[in-house]
């Protein structure tokens, strides 16, 4: 028996006495985290968060989404809550994600309101108010890249030059990430994760929000872990995002060039990050699927770090690795 979806039932059936509802699964989540739909007719319907308690706290939720509304940007409200057992109730922002519709000819349709609502997260940002994207935190995810994925998916032994070249490699891109401006960052703001909705976009998956670097959450739209998009096109949005910002006053870098390499640089450590995670998520948590999307983060990682003379030592070992794959 699945005891939470019966507490979970329990819950809705006192909020809906006079309405009969079904349940049915609204999406997958990598975590501890679950969605259900609850169908009440004539159109009506909301979605269910349940979050096991003792894996999972609701409150960093509430909190970044009410940041987040009161910058002006679409994220579901919140109807009900019980933090003891961990569920909410939430508006339904439908079931038709970025990803879904994403093709060359909606692209600058669907990605121009998704720069828009970044941008005033952005201007939303203080500190002290999202907890800190700090070096401890960026070096922890990093580390997940040999932990997992070359430790556990390819069985790889390091040896000491090889975990030079890394450490080497990890200090360049720590310190590029922690000398770039400051904002709220969504910290998973990709096609998965944006909804096709009125108004545009419905944002989900905000939990972990923080406060760090500017680039990060343009790096987790554009070098999206589940849809690719030629260099170019990847530029020309990156550079119309950069317009945007600078004339909203977001604390962009006055030359593109620089804050190309800031994205490239932030997205080397979110790709790292990435690839460990999926990894993780294959061998700790039995989600195998998530193998299938590594191969496009890898040929982010390792385009981008042939271009810089500091990663290119990293550069070689990714392609000796893939090489003996």
């Amino acid at each position: 028996m699945d005891s939470r979806l019966v507490a979970l039932e329990q819950w809705l059936r006192a909020r809906f006495p006079d309405a009969p509802f079904a349940l049915a699964p609204a999406s997958e989540d990598a975590s501890f985290r679950r969605y259900l739909r609850a169908t009440l007719g004539e159109g009506r319907s909301f979605i269910a968060m349940d979050a096991p308690p003792d894996k999972e706290d609701c409150r960093p939720f509430l909190h970044v989404a009410a940041e987040f509304a009161a910058a002006g940007v679409h994220v579901p409200k919140v109807h009900a809550q019980d933090l003891d057992q961990g569920f909410l109730l939430l508006e339904d922002l439908g079931d038709t994600t970025y990803l879904s519709r994403l093709a060359p000819a909606s692209a600058a349709v669907l990605y121009a309101p998704a720069t828009d609502a970044l941008a005033k997260i952005q201007l939303a940002s203080r500190p002290g108010v999202l907890p800190e994207y700090d070096r401890a935190l960026l070096e922890r995810e990093l580390q997940l890249f040999p932990d997992w994925y070359l430790a556990r998916e390819l069985r790889f032994e390091a040896g000491a030059e090889d975990k030079r070249v890394l450490r080497s490699a990890f200090e360049a891109i720590l310190a590029n990430n922690l000398a770039q401006p400051r904002v709220f960052v969504h910290r998973d703001y990709h096609s998965r994760n944006l909804m096709v909705s009125e108004p545009m976009p419905g944002i989900l998956d905000f939990q972990d929000a923080v406060y760090g670097p500017i680039t990060y959450d343009l790096v987790s739209l554009f070098r999206d872990a589940y849809i690719a998009w030629e260099e170019e096109q990847v530029i020309d949005q990156v550079v119309r995002y950069w317009e945007k910002a600078r004339k909203a006053g977001l604390p962009v870098r006055a030359d593109f060039g620089e804050f190309y390499r800031d994205f490239e640089w932030m997205g080397v450590q979110r790709q790292l990050k990435v690839v460990g995670i999926f990894a993780r998520l294959c061998h700790r948590d039995g989600k195998r699927r998530y193998l299938d999307d590594i191969p496009r983060v890898l040929g982010y990682l390792r385009a981008a770090c042939g271009r810089y003379r500091e990663l290119a030592a990293l550069a070689a070992l990714l392609e000796r690795l893939e090489a003996a794959r």
